[in-house]
């Protein structure tokens, strides 16, 4: 029989202290969300210039905190999931590839992503294999449409490898981080983390039209 992908053990419930670390990444989002041309375009390339692209932009960073956050609540191996997504879709941006409205969808991946996780507390996969599967779509997804905006941005010179050397380094401590750390926490702190990442997607992701 399989195991499921985690146990109520983690699981509880959301009390009203938990709606300000919530409010504080609306707020982060709100605050960032300003320039997000900026956090997007490349002034030059090279290692440092690659390590700070990924956090500078407010969708890229709390995407990778929700990834970090799936994969506390789920599996680990969310985590290549999310690294063989980012492969794909920067390798399909660098070659010119783009989608309609992207800024839009990596608003929505984020939501996305939380959604994993919220549902992961509130009712438990039976079948392990088939809830990984589901859930590591999610997040390559996910991470491929972000990775792409990366890839469109990338410098072409010869600093493109450390470029791409520092985002993937960038990008691999914020959500391996926040797994280690998230992981010995209660469940309780990935679903006050997914909820507030939930919010900040659908804000981020409309803040165009609203504004």
């Amino acid at each position: 029989m399989n195991a499921p992908l985690h146990t109520n053990a983690r699981t509880s419930r959301l009390p009203l202290r938990g709606l300000a670390p919530m409010v504080a990444i609306v707020a982060l989002a709100v605050v960032i969300s300003g320039q997000p041309a900026a956090a997007h375009g490349i002034s030059g390339g090279g290692l440092g210039s690659g390590f700070l692209h990924p956090l500078l932009g407010s969708d890229h960073l709390l995407l990778l905190l929700g990834v970090g956050a799936a994969a506390a609540s789920l599996s680990a191996q969310l985590l290549l999931w999310g690294l063989a997504g980012a492969l794909a879709g920067g390798l399909y941006g660098g070659l010119g590839g783009g989608l309609p409205a992207a800024e839009v969808l990596a608003a929505l991946a984020i939501t996305a992503v939380a959604a994993l996780v919220l549902r992961s507390q509130s009712s438990p996969t039976t079948n392990a294999n088939a809830g990984l599967g589901l859930a590591g779509s999610v997040i390559a997804t996910a991470a491929a449409i972000h990775a792409m905006l990366h890839g469109q941005a990338v410098p072409t010179e010869i600093g493109a490898s450390s470029w791409w050397i520092g985002a993937m380094a960038a990008s691999t401590l914020v959500a391996g981080g926040s797994y280690l750390v998230l992981r010995k926490q209660a469940a309780i702190w990935s679903q006050r983390l997914a909820l507030g990442l939930a919010l900040a997607g659908g804000l981020l992701a409309f803040a165009p039209v609203l504004g």
